[in-house]
């Protein structure tokens, strides 16, 4: 058997590659959109993609079956609950695809979504106790997956909890204790609270420790697991919508087209959503009036999805160079309109269209906050971690709430913005600047240098 993990670390995102080498067959589990990395492992390995295995409906991210079938000719699996809008084999409860001398069982594993299911693999077909089972987003390491995330046709979040509830009690916890645990997300995922740095475990080990797992009553296990929730990005219910669907393929190697200047200021006039991925530094030093700074060097993807709709034109200004990725990280979450990019170093050509971001030290806020009476401050964080500590004064706005909330805050205020370091709080100053903000800054360091500040 051949058994290898692929992580993703900005979309905190797990996929698989299954294969046996006695019949060069393989399957790819939860696969990401650009899929040459499988491709290429594949074939240095000798096998075949017979199957691409989906243990649900993903909403943080935009999985790549199609594009793995439309490559390889391999079949897409999904459990039996599913309903896919696109060719696909439904796998009943306890159903085995056969590879060779491994075998993978699918077990109907519903509660984080109707359709959900896990994978057992086992080395042999006749092995006692399994290599390990592929979880999807019912069981991570700490944790289980929530079942609030995206209440479906006819079912509340307290059904799926009650369902979640069975299938790890009758699925899952019914499994040897030296199988191997390995989960479709690790932490930072949005798709849980208590998930840990760790990519796989036993079962052995999340029996013991994972704190969902030591209830025994159905209603404890309801309140624990969907109380605390963080909020999920916006473009979640977008995803998970469009994973059902048979919708247009990535052409991963084709660079968005570069732009002129004249064109970009065009685009921008005309509504276009100008994305800028430096890191926060140097889109502070000089940007395009009206754009929005996400880095790439952050959780891109995730929080460009946070502020930019998925129904809107998107330009993105890049170092040379990283055009291609940028688009590409985008894709990842389905947001495929990219109509071109411009080059950061190109903006010294319009100097009339370049502004330059506030950015403040927690002293220089601080001096800030004593000297303007009505000083408008924005928390920019989660819900859970304003919940902990925040300043009195501040306003709670999830940067991921901020635009549909922007009625709630005064454009013509002086504005201070902070998250807990400074990444969240540099997209939402720009995303309040291109809508109208005159007079916004946010705080290097973010909470954590004020409170040391104070």
């Amino acid at each position: 058997m051949i058994f290898e993990q692929f992580y993703l670390e900005c979309l905190s995102h797990a996929s698989y590659l299954v294969g046996d080498t006695s019949t060069g067959t393989a399957v790819v589990v939860d696969p990401q959109r650009d899929i040459q990395q499988y491709l290429d492992r594949a074939q240095e390995l000798g096998l075949t993609i017979a199957y691409v295995l989906e243990t649900h409906f993903h909403a943080d991210f935009l999985s790549g079956h199609l594009e793995l079938a439309n490559a390889t000719g391999a079949t897409i699996c999904f459990g039996a609950e599913a309903r896919p809008q696109f060719p696909a084999r439904l796998l009943e409860d306890n159903e085995r695809l056969v590879l060779g001398e491994v075998v993978i069982e699918a077990r109907l594993t519903p509660g984080h979504t109707p359709e959900s299911t896990s994978y057992v693999v086992y080395e042999h077909a006749g092995d006692a106790v399994p290599y390990g089972v592929l979880t999807g987003d019912t069981l991570f390491i700490g944790d289980v997956g929530r079942p609030d995330l995206l209440v479906s046709v006819g079912k509340t979040a307290d059904e799926l909890a009650h369902l979640l509830f069975a299938s790890i009690q009758n699925k899952l916890l019914t499994l040897p204790d030296p199988t191997r645990v390995y989960p479709a997300h690790g932490a930072g995922s949005a798709c849980g609270k208590n998930l840990s740095t760790e990519t796989m475990s036993t079962m052995g080990e999340q029996r013991r420790n994972n704190y969902a797992l030591q209830y025994t009553d159905v209603k404890a296990f309801v309140a624990a697991v969907t109380e605390g929730q963080p909020e999920a990005p916006g473009y979640f219910v977008y995803d998970a919508i469009l994973n059902q669907k048979n919708r247009g393929t990535l052409d991963e190697h084709q660079e968005p087209v570069e732009l002129s200047v004249t064109q970009l200021i065009d685009k921008r006039d005309a509504g276009v959503q100008i994305i800028d991925t430096r890191e926060s530094q140097y889109f502070a030093a000089g940007h395009l009036n009206g754009s929005v700074n996400v880095g790439l060097a952050g959780r891109y993807a995730e929080y460009a999805g946070s502020v930019i709709n998925p129904d809107e034109d998107i330009v993105i200004i890049t170092d040379a160079g990283l055009a291609l990725e940028a688009k590409v990280r985008l894709a990842r979450i389905g947001y495929d309109r990219v109509v071109g990019h411009f080059l950061a170093d190109n903006l010294a050509d319009v100097p009339s269209e370049v502004g330059r971001a506030s950015r403040l030290t927690a002293s220089e806020f601080l001096d800030r906050q004593s000297s303007i009476p009505h000083l408008q401050i924005i928390d920019v964080r989660g819900d859970g971690e304003f919940a902990i500590n925040h300043l009195p004064q501040a306003i709670s706005i999830p940067v991921s709430q901020l635009r549909k909330r922007l009625s709630e805050v005064s454009a013509k205020t002086p504005t201070v913005v902070y998250c807990a370091g400074g990444y969240r709080s540099s997209i939402a100053a720009s995303v309040l600047r291109a809508n109208g903000f005159t007079d916004v800054s946010d705080v290097l360091g973010g909470f954590e240098a004020i409170l040391l500040a104070q």
